[in-house]
């Protein structure tokens, strides 16, 4: 079983046995005994080590879509695993009792054989590093993902973007895709509001979509704090300047944690759903039951080439062709 802590990468000693964490945008100067912003990296004695270095909170096969990722081996189940601890503050944070370390409850212990042995038991060929911040047990993370990737089995994060450049390298080549959720396109949304850092996340998605991997994006739209029409058609002109083909998630917001502004309305759901089609060839509204919302639609003919009620997909794409017109869908796809 794993140590109860693990030497964390990514920091520099200081003087007076400080510490600074490198490993995202927060750049925390940690004094001896304390820990930094995400509540699981402390320093013991002038090093820095990581307290939930194979503390599992969640384990368990989830359809690929509830990461969402609707392009990558859609109708497939990944293997999930969640720790907890969280590099932002979001008011709004549906995951916060195990995202917030003054709620993290009950773990179990596990290595990352054991989330190898586990995916190979259940024969999932994917697994999702996912639930809480999966930057913030970055240790844990990149040891499983170098099993996993080494047997076949396919690595997915499903995380903020606040990782800094050096780490994010180390763990792009054992990860295949990514669902990056940008909270905002305000940089003072992400300080004041959310506890992050707008550049970094916009830098993290634009690193993983360089470097060959899959990407979708989310951005979960809140009545009265970022539903700015102006800002959020900047966002998608952002997007669309990556690629116009990048799967994008607009998802409805219920009350949740300490936020407490109603639910957004459908009607403005699907405004920005309209909105967004203006730049983007794949958008999708998440939170709702509204028909067709979920549907894959071919940008080239029309056609409709996945349908999705909840989470049963009908694909009928060819070698990730549609199979109307032969319009290549973006995306990861079974053969």
């Amino acid at each position: 079983m794993p140590k109860k802590s693990t030497k964390a990468l990514y920091f520099e000693h200081l003087t007076d046995n400080g510490v600074k964490c490198l490993l995202c945008p927060h750049y925390c100067i940690i004094g001896e005994g304390r820990r930094g912003f995400c509540g699981v990296r402390m320093n013991d004695k002038g090093t820095l080590i990581s307290l939930n270095y194979g503390h599992v909170t969640s384990l368990g096969i989830d359809p690929v879509e509830k990461k969402p990722l609707y392009h990558f081996h859609p109708g497939s189940g990944i293997l999930s695993i969640g720790s907890y601890g969280c590099n932002m503050h979001c008011p709004f944070c549906q995951n916060y009792t195990i995202s917030r370390i003054e709620y993290a409850g009950n773990y179990f212990e596990a290595t990352p054989r054991d989330i190898l042995e586990n995916a190979e038991k259940t024969g999932s060929g994917y697994a999702a590093f996912t639930y809480n911040e999966p930057v913030v047990f970055f240790e844990f993370m990149l040891d499983s993902a170098k099993l996993l990737s080494g047997r076949g089995i396919k690595n997915v994060i499903v995380s903020n973007g606040q990782i800094s450049a050096e780490p994010l390298d180390e763990l792009l080549p054992w990860i295949s895709a990514a669902n990056i959720d940008i909270k905002s396109f305000k940089s003072d949304f992400y300080s004041r509001y959310a506890g992050g850092d707008l550049k970094t996340a916009k830098t993290t998605a634009e690193r993983i979509f360089k470097a060959g991997k899959h990407l979708e994006l989310t951005f979960l739209l809140i009545p009265g704090k970022n539903d700015d029409m102006s800002e959020f058609m900047k966002m998608t002109e952002w997007i669309s300047s990556i690629s116009k083909e990048i799967p994008f998630h607009i998802s409805r917001y219920f009350p949740q944690y300490k936020e407490t502004a109603p639910p957004t309305p459908e009607e403005q759901l699907v405004h920005f759903g309209k909105a967004a089609m203006k730049n983007l060839n794949f958008v999708y509204l998440g939170n709702t039951m509204m028909p067709g919302t979920s549907d894959t639609i071919c940008p080239s003919c029309g056609k409709t080439v996945i349908t999705r009620k909840g989470y049963t997909v009908k694909n009928t794409l060819k070698e990730g062709k549609c199979p109307y017109c032969g319009y290549s869908i973006y995306g990861e796809w079974d053969v």
